[in-house]
């Protein structure tokens, strides 16, 4: 493949998987708008769940078909391509409906430890994805082998598309038939079978019309041949599953331990709901700052793994440091920004002011979770997925104590508290990990400056707040403060990090996408 086939394939496909992110997150605000924080609390302690199989049963298999039948192409082994393919989609579908499986069968018991039996039929739904999934994933991975982005980027922004689509008409149709929480957020899960569906639909279709079809060899396909590719598709992707599970299995303790930390405190089961989905907005406010940010930072941590692999140290040095120094660049302003922006944010994307210092305190840990998504990025591309997965195990049995121990102390605002310290530990654990691997500048007088020019933005647009009574405002006039301060910290933090030297022409110039427009 030439190197501007390569460049487009790759733009292609981040541009799709960015789009199919931000729909991802943002998605939710409407939601709770339209059914409320109890079936957002739902769908919020559910998804986690759910998110952690899927993993499970697909994550590293698109890299690994693809690995694998670039392997056989470059040996022109037809037969290899078939055997592959067919394989991969046997253990997709073992893994689909094994998991599934065992959370039907488990469904009273893990609703229990959520929130309660209002949230089993949304947890069964949407379980039912993972038999549609598994053989979705096995389509991308085989088209990935042959170089082809599109049609994994193309299905990437259909299944979004048509799954918050979904999402979204259902809440707005079931509310309006005065259905109850529990059926609304069932009826909102059917979303993402549906995206699963039409994504895997069109994956279908583009492949039987494609000129890449698997050939059969001539030789019948046996156990043996499943055994042999089996054990090879598991090798790859295996330790891809640890390395991106670890982040979601971080949800999950909040699915499990928020409601036990809550009931422990005293809180009656029916109103876990509601509370978990007040914590849920701030969750995401954190992941949409959070999408934005690796946007622009990841593309860098695959160059991590090609400069170790060359033994080109210092470049795998500079490399690094370019994706840390954009990290801050991004996620402090939007910390503060958030941070600052909490009260007038509140009421006009959620309606009501409840739960203000729960999203202040989350909107704070988003700058530290970014970093850490990018440290366990770089932790994987310098082969250290296991350590990385590790810490975060560790991580999670830290924040298990703190939500119990804190929720009792704070409420809600303790489990806020909990996710703010953890992510500090983790992204200090990970900080540590890395240095000793490829010693790089954690911190600099650049850094300083970005954080500096970040909270001075943050006082100047979050201070009036503090003197307005922004309970009597209407969402239109919160909207609208929110628009305004946005823009205005914009330009206040762009002449700072100018004026600051905390950015220049030559360095912007190093960076995918945006560098062509400085050089």
């Amino acid at each position: 493949m030439s190197r501007s086939t390569f460049i487009k394939s790759t733009v292609i496909l981040s541009v799709a998987t960015l789009v199919s992110k931000v729909l991802g997150s943002i998605f939710r605000i409407p939601l709770q708008n339209i059914a409320g924080d109890e079936v957002l609390g739902i769908f919020s302690l559910v998804y986690p769940v759910y998110m952690v199989a899927l993993i499970l049963s697909v994550a590293g298999i698109p890299i690994a078909i693809s690995k694998l039948i670039a392997e056989a192409r470059t040996k022109d082994h037809q037969g290899a391509i078939r055997e592959i393919y067919i394989s991969a989609s046997i253990l997709g579908l073992l893994f689909g409906v094994t998991s599934f499986l065992l959370i039907f069968a488990f469904s009273d018991q893990l609703a229990y430890m959520l929130g309660g039996p209002e949230t089993e039929l949304a947890l069964v739904v949407v379980a039912a994805t993972l038999l549609v999934a598994p053989y979705m994933a096995v389509y991308r991975g085989y088209f990935q082998g042959f170089e082809n982005m599109t049609p994994t980027a193309v299905s990437q922004v259909i299944e979004q598309f048509v799954r918050v689509g979904i999402i979204l008409v259902a809440a707005y149709v079931l509310v309006q038939q005065g259905a109850s929480d529990e059926v609304i957020a069932g009826g909102v899960m059917s979303g993402s079978i549906i995206g699963a569906f039409i994504s895997l639909v069109f994956l279908r279709w583009t492949y039987m019309r494609s000129d890449v079809k698997a050939v059969a060899s001539g030789e019948g396909y046996s156990f043996a041949t499943f055994k042999h590719w089996a054990k090879r598709i598991l090798k790859v992707s295996i330790p891809i599953a640890i390395g991106t599970i670890t982040m979601a299995l971080v949800n999950v303790v909040d699915s499990f331990t928020v409601p036990l930390g809550l009931r422990t405190a005293g809180v009656e089961t029916g109103d876990i709901n509601y509370l978990y989905g007040i914590y849920g907005r701030g969750l995401a406010l954190v992941q949409i700052a959070t999408v934005f940010s690796m946007s622009v930072v990841l593309p860098l941590v695959p160059l991590i793994t090609k400069k170790l692999a060359e033994r080109q140290f210092d470049e795998t040095r500079s490399v690094i440091e370019r994706a840390f120094y954009m990290t801050h660049l991004v996620s402090w302003p939007a910390a503060a920004g958030l941070f600052a922006l909490t009260l007038p944010m509140n009421l006009a994307l959620f309606t009501d002011l409840e739960g203000n210092t729960v999203l202040a305190i989350l909107n704070v840990s988003s700058v530290f979770t970014s970093i850490v998504v990018v440290s366990i990025g770089i932790m994987q591309g310098i082969n250290w997925a296991g350590r990385a997965a590790l810490v975060v195990l560790g991580s999670m049995v830290v924040k298990t104590v703190l939500n119990v121990v804190l929720i009792q102390q704070f409420g809600l605002d303790g489990a806020a508290m909990s996710t703010l310290v953890v992510y500090l530990i983790l992204m200090t654990a990970t900080f540590v990990f890395i240095y000793r691997a490829v010693p790089f500048k954690v911190m600099d007088l650049n850094v300083v400056k970005i954080m500096f020019s970040s909270i001075v933005m943050g006082a100047l647009i979050g201070l009036p707040t503090l003197y307005m009574n922004i309970a009597s405002w209407t969402r239109l006039e919160a909207m609208g403060y929110v628009v305004a301060a946005i823009l205005v910290g914009a330009a206040l933090y762009a002449v700072q990090i100018f004026v600051y030297k905390a950015i220049g022409r030559d360095l912007l110039a190093q960076f995918p996408v945006i560098g062509k427009f400085f050089k």
